[in-house]
Formats: structure tokens, sequence, C-alpha cells
């Protein structure tokens, strides 16, 4: 399916009442297990990798459909059920804030009760960093990283879901990703959120490659000479000189910079000084691909902000500007089945909501006695659409 159109994710504050938080848990749980027991736990991994999937599963349970605190409290919950219940065979690391960084020390205690290798350990660990790496470097859209979640399957497949909140506009975007990404080229299985247009520095994008290898080459540069192409660059920006005016050497030979009028904004932008003591780090390791250069910490956003300046003016790689979100239509429809927790489209209907857990937890209960029938009638159901997305 391709995944086309904006989803509005404003920041909510507030929180979810002890009696909807045991209504949410207890039917999460229950087409949870439904879930495994019809697709197994890879598929259901990769489920909440589609961002209007896992839209229309929080709005399922209860929670707000157009809220930041659908991320947070839909993944709150599914880490608490998977990990009091392992033999569902998928396990929920991270959380908001500090949750976040407790991935690296939680990832041994989830291959251990999977029973996965040392190899998905040492992927798991990796991929989750290089992944909040690049949502925060090399995707520059004004939102900063809140909340870091993996979705590991008991064969080790995974998906990643994290979100960042921009305070100035109050919204938030949730990035989606899966295991088979390529990480640099157009990575992300998707991105929800407001579209921006063209104001994102957008450094993954199939349109950046040649920045990208542009980048690479120059951290591998001495530092000194990258100084002083980014020192004249800085007075260009200011307006300290004319373009006309300025032109530099390269490998290639003799490269005029482009005039002022096709200048984009830059910012943040470093300081000579602190640019020349990072660059210095990077020199050292002489990374010899992209995965290698943001896994060296301390590189961040102002860094490889002022690489793409220097890329784009002088050696005319421009990087691509275009915001990634590329969420479909938003799954609304489906706040109707017990209402949502601040009465949109209508307040949480607590009968309806137990008799909806009832009767999933009974079809349960029959499939695991080896009585499949109602879990055939529940499929049948699907393909009017009331239970699942396609």
């Amino acid at each position: 399916m391709s995944l086309e159109g904006i989803a509005d994710l404003p920041l909510h504050d507030g929180h979810v009442p002890q009696w909807l938080a045991r209504i949410m848990k207890r039917l999460a749980k229950a087409i949870l297990e439904i879930m495994v027991e019809e697709f197994g736990p890879d598929k259901v991994v990769e489920r909440f990798s589609n961002p209007l999937w896992f839209q229309a599963f929080n709005n399922i349970i209860g929670m707000d459909w157009d809220s930041s605190g659908a991320t947070t409290v839909t993944t709150g919950i599914l880490k608490e059920i998977t990990w009091k219940h392992p033999e569902l065979g998928i396990l929920i690391l991270g959380g908001k804030g500090e949750r976040a960084r407790n991935v690296p020390s939680e990832v041994p205690k989830a291959i251990d009760m999977l029973g996965l290798s040392t190899n998905a350990e040492k992927e798991l660990v990796e991929s989750s960093r290089l992944i909040a790496k690049i949502d925060s470097t090399m995707v520059q859209d004004g939102y900063s990283l809140y909340h870091h979640t993996i979705f590991v399957s008991e064969r080790g497949y995974w998906s990643i879901v994290q979100q960042g909140m921009n305070p100035s506009i109050k919204m938030a975007r949730r990035y989606h990703w899966i295991r088979d990404t390529t990480y640099f080229i157009d990575p992300h299985k998707a991105i929800a959120g407001y579209n921006h247009g063209n104001s994102v520095l957008n450094l993954v994008s199939r349109e950046s490659m040649g920045t990208q290898k542009t980048i690479l080459d120059l951290v591998r540069e001495r530092p000194e000479n990258i100084i002083d192409q980014y020192t004249s660059l800085i007075r260009i920006v200011n307006k300290q000189r004319s373009l006309q005016e300025y032109i530099t050497p390269t490998k290639t030979g003799i490269v005029e910079i482009k005039k002022a009028d096709k200048i984009v904004y830059y910012k943040p932008l470093p300081i000579p000084k602190e640019l020349l003591e990072k660059l210095k780090k990077v020199y050292d390791v002489y990374p010899s691909n992209l995965k290698e250069l943001l896994l060296i910490r301390g590189i961040g956003a102002s860094t490889l902000r002022a690489l793409a300046l220097i890329s784009d003016l002088i050696y005319n790689e421009p990087p691509s500007w275009k915001d990634p979100v590329n969420t479909p239509y938003d799954p609304f429809k489906y706040a109707y089945a017990i209402g949502g927790k601040d009465g949109i489209p209508y307040p949480v209907k607590r009968d309806n909501a137990e008799k909806v857990i009832i009767t999933l937890e009974d079809i349960i209960k029959q499939a695991k006695l080896g009585n499949k029938e109602k879990l055939y009638a529940l499929k049948r159901l699907k393909r009017l659409r009331l239970y699942t997305i396609k």
C-alpha cells in the first residue's frame, strides 16, 4: 500500500484514569493474543510499523484519536502486557523520556526471555542507537525526540516507533521503522505528522545521496581545511562579502559559489572552534561509511548541518529540503469502537468495552482449547473491516 497524505498529532496534556487504563490493558491483551494466534509474532511486529494500523489499534482500545499521547500511552500499555506475558512471543523495549535510554540495558533481558542469539543483541542495540541518531540529526525537522520504543519478536524481527515534539507549534510527529530498512535512502516505513513542505533538511532522502557522499569525503579531509572553507561560508551567510567574489579550489578545479539568492537559511550552525574539535574527533576515527560517522558520540545535528552547507555552496551538492512525512488518511472511524478518553467521538462506554473484552477473551480461550470456530468467525468479520486494516 502506498502511504500518502498527512496526519496531525497535537501535543496533549492529561492522563488516563485508572478505570480506563484497566479496560485498555484487557482489550489490548485480548487483541494481541488473537493477532498472534492468527498472524504470528513477526507479522504483529510489522503491523505496528504502519502508522495507520498503529493509530487504529490506539483508537480501538479507547485512547484519543488525534493526540501525541496516543504513542506514549499505547506503547506503554503494550510494554506492560508483553513483559507480563512473554509467551506472546513479543516484547516492547524503551519508552518515553528516560525510559528510552534504557533500551541497551533492556535488550539483554529481552534476548534471554525470547531465546535470541547474541548477534540479535548487537543488532538491536546498534539499530536503536543509529535510528535515534538519524531522526535527530539527518532529518532536521524541528522536532526533538522524546520517545523511543522497539517491538521485538521471538525470531528477532523488529520495528521501531519513536516520536518527536515541536513545542513552538504544539505538535508531535511519529517515526516508524522496520528491520528491512536501508537506513540512509528513504529509510522510514512511514512518518506521521504535519507536513512542513520544503523546509526540512532531509539528509536521508534519495535526493541527498550526493550530499551524503560529499559529507563523508569532507570528514576524511584534514579538519583545518574544512574549517577554512566553513569560516568563509559563515562570512557569506552573514553577508560580509559578495558571493561573486568568492571562489575556492577543489580537487577537480575551480568552483564558483552560487548566488546569494540561492542560499537556504541553515540553522543552527556551530562556531568554527567547536566544529574543529568535533572534526578532529571524526578524523581520528576516519569513518568508512555514514553508519560509522553517525555512531561517533558527539556528532550531532549542528555538525551535519555545517557539512551540508559546505556540500551545497562549495561542491554544488545540495541536500533535499522535502519533508518526508508520508502518512495516509487518518483512521478516526476506529474511535467509534468503544469511544475515546476525551469524549471524542463520544465518552468511552464501559459496558460496550466490557462486552467486547469478554467476547475476545472467550474466543482466545476456545482457540487455546482447540475450538477455533469462533476465531474463524472473527476472521470472516475482518472482511467487513470491523477489526483490522489491510
